[in-house]
């Protein structure tokens, strides 16, 4: 079973959230900027991307990335995650009826968020949906 957690972070709170959850589960831990491999080659795979704007993913970097490979998940175990400073989560509920029209199996049903900076109940979260990620 290869694993993956792809993030985008732009102050460092969601790539600390990557970091908990490639730590708790073993996954090869990516930036979208750094991720070069097929999506197709990892079972199981979290995503991980911080609310911008009007509570979208980020759209120069994530989005494109994400748009590109969505068809690929059909069948594939996924977890999301990010965080926000504004807004309810409106983003996140978006993205999981995305990879849920697209035949991924989301992991607890929903995606993990944090606001702001995440704090250690939250990063102790990640940890448990690492863990979950590889069940």
């Amino acid at each position: 079973m290869k694993t993956a957690v792809i993030y985008w972070s732009g102050t460092g709170n969601t790539e600390q959230m990557a970091s908990a959850i490639a730590e708790a589960s073993g996954a090869e831990l990516f930036s979208v900027s750094d991720f070069t491999g097929d999506i197709a080659n990892y079972d199981r795979i979290a995503f991980g991307c911080s609310a911008m704007g009007d509570e979208v993913l980020e759209e120069s970097e994530f989005e494109p990335f994400f748009a590109g490979i969505e068809d690929s998940l059909n069948g594939k175990t996924i977890a999301l995650f990010g965080s926000y400073g504004w807004g309810d989560g409106q983003w996140m509920r978006d993205w999981q009826d995305r990879v849920k029209a697209k035949g991924a199996i989301l992991i607890n049903g929903e995606g993990l968020i944090a606001n702001e900076t995440p704090s250690d109940d939250d990063l102790e979260k990640c940890k448990a949906l690492g863990e979950a990620l590889v069940k």
